[in-house]
């Protein structure tokens, strides 16, 4: 059994994975794991890991880093906080990248990053479509700069991409923070989010003793950015599948095999 956190309803486990992680009642959309997602998103066993030997290292010997990634590594049966390969949706071959928030809060450090830079260089060499499914509490402070940088090589590779007149849809889920809003997760063709995705750079309480201002209840979640002309669409998880379809039939032509 499985108590829903937003309405306290308890549901049966079972049906509520069949039912994509979303509250039967209040609509709460849990997180997901990247395999729950990829799953639950594309054709049955369409799909094809890529650069799962990459490791991480400790380039600046923090304390207990190195530890600590072997837990989430064990833990989540991921190489890093990203997973990546090729799948088919409706048929249609898409360069996937899913974020998990359960391995180090889907931080991006180096090896995130040359992950999702692999990913598009494929999706750009293959001339299909870019899907990233960010889930994120930004960069990854073990590895200072070198984490840092990746804001800057995925966005390069995204710029390649567009280059090509290639498609690049980013879904922002909950949350999308820090240095990942700041670079891929923002510059997509088209922008998208799951309902009530926490979607920001900098935390509420900052920029609230920064600007010295209350902000709205409603701050930094997808719906505040739709309106704000920040995003494409909120778009609710059950739908999903249909309008990615739906964006890739439009944007390819059904030239995509």
């Amino acid at each position: 059994m499985t108590k829903c956190p937003q309405c306290i309803a308890i549901e049966m486990t079972t049906e509520l994975l069949k039912a994509g992680k979303v509250c039967s009642k209040c609509d709460y959309h849990y997180t997901m794991t990247a395999r729950e997602r990829m799953d639950y998103l594309f054709d049955e066993g369409s799909f094809n890991s890529i650069d799962d030997h990459l490791k991480t290292e400790n380039p600046l010997g923090f304390p207990g880093y190195m530890e600590k990634v072997k837990v989430d590594q064990e833990k989540t049966e991921l190489n890093e906080a990203v997973l990546t390969g090729i799948a088919k949706l409706e048929g249609k071959r898409i360069a996937v990248a899913i974020m998990d928030s359960n391995f180090r809060m889907g931080s991006m450090g180096s090896v995130v990053g040359e992950k999702l830079t692999r990913l598009i260089e494929l999706g750009t060499k293959e001339e299909i479509p870019v899907f990233i499914f960010a889930a994120s509490g930004g960069a990854r402070m073990q590895e200072g700069i070198l984490s840092l940088m990746q804001m800057a090589k995925t966005s390069v590779a995204l710029e390649r991409h567009a280059a090509k007149g290639l498609l690049y849809v980013s879904i922002m889920t909950y949350p999308t923070t820090g240095g990942v809003s700041a670079s891929f997760a923002s510059v997509g063709d088209i922008n998208l989010a799951e309902p009530q995705a926490l979607i920001g750079f900098a935390g509420r309480r900052v920029i609230e003793q920064t600007v010295r201002e209350k902000l709205p209840e409603n701050f930094q979640t997808a719906e505040f950015l739709l309106d704000c002309g920040q995003l494409d669409a909120v778009i609710h998880r059950h739908d999903l599948r249909e309008k990615l379809a739906l964006i890739v039939e439009l944007h390819t032509g059904g030239t995509n095999v």
